[in-house]
This record gives C-alpha cells, sequence and structure tokens, in this order.
C-alpha cells in the first residue's frame, strides 16, 4: 500500500469536485463521475449523497478500486469502508464537508452529513 504525499492531500482535499471511476471486472475503467471529497488528517474521504444505490457507489463496492481525478492529480485507489461505530472519524467528516462545501445551499450539503451517510463512507487508499 501506498500513501498520499503532502502535495496529493493538498491537491485532492482542495479540489472542488472528484471524478472517481471503478474498475470492471475486465479491467478497463467505468466513466468518471463527478463527487465531492475531503481531508480529514491524512485520509481523503468520500460519500454517496444519494445512499448505497447510487451507481458509482455500487461500482465503487462491487469492485473495491478505481481512479481518481482532482487538483492535477490522478492515482489509482482502493475504496475501503469506514464502519459507522467510528463517530469521532464520521464527526470529523461533517465538520469537513460542512466548511469546505458552506457556499452550497444547506439541503444539498445535507446530503453528505449526519448519521444516515456513515454506512456509504469510503476512504480512499492510494495504490501504487
Amino acid at each position: 500500500m501506498s500513501t498520499w504525499t503532502p502535495d496529493e492531500l493538498a491537491r485532492i482535499g482542495g479540489a472542488e469536485e472528484l471524478r472517481v471511476a471503478s474498475y470492471r471486472r475486465d479491467g478497463t475503467l467505468r466513466r468518471d463521475v463527478i463527487i465531492w471529497v475531503v481531508r480529514a488528517g491524512d485520509d481523503l474521504y468520500v460519500r454517496s449523497a444519494y445512499g448505497p444505490e447510487n451507481g458509482w457507489y455500487v461500482h465503487a463496492k462491487r469492485s473495491g478500486m478505481g481512479r481518481i481525478r482532482a487538483g492535477g492529480v490522478e492515482r489509482d485507489v482502493a475504496f475501503v469502508d469506514v464502519p459507522a461505530s467510528e463517530t469521532a472519524t464520521h464527526d470529523a467528516l461533517d465538520a469537513a464537508y460542512r466548511d469546505k462545501y458552506r457556499q452550497h445551499p444547506a439541503s444539498v450539503v445535507a446530503t453528505v452529513v449526519g448519521p444516515d451517510v456513515a454506512r456509504v463512507t469510503l476512504r480512499l487508499e492510494p495504490r501504487d
């Protein structure tokens, strides 16, 4: 397993949007989807704004691997579940989403914060 460089963390974590695509069984990438991303410490996280049936999330969970692009960085990643029991992590992510996307309507930000999205939270781990 690899780790994020400080530059990658800053660039991806500071990007307004992230493009995410999961790998198919044959090794090709699906079409990318634009989602929000936040940084907490030395990790990057994404959440499925519209629950566990959201297409990109279903494919990410099934594949476990994909590629992201944001802030001029492109990396292969592993999608890692964040247990809902990690309440301190989820509280930090809620705060990060609220702070980073505060210019958006509260109703939109509400789709990625709170206890309901804890179950659809993924940590992005860089892969070599």
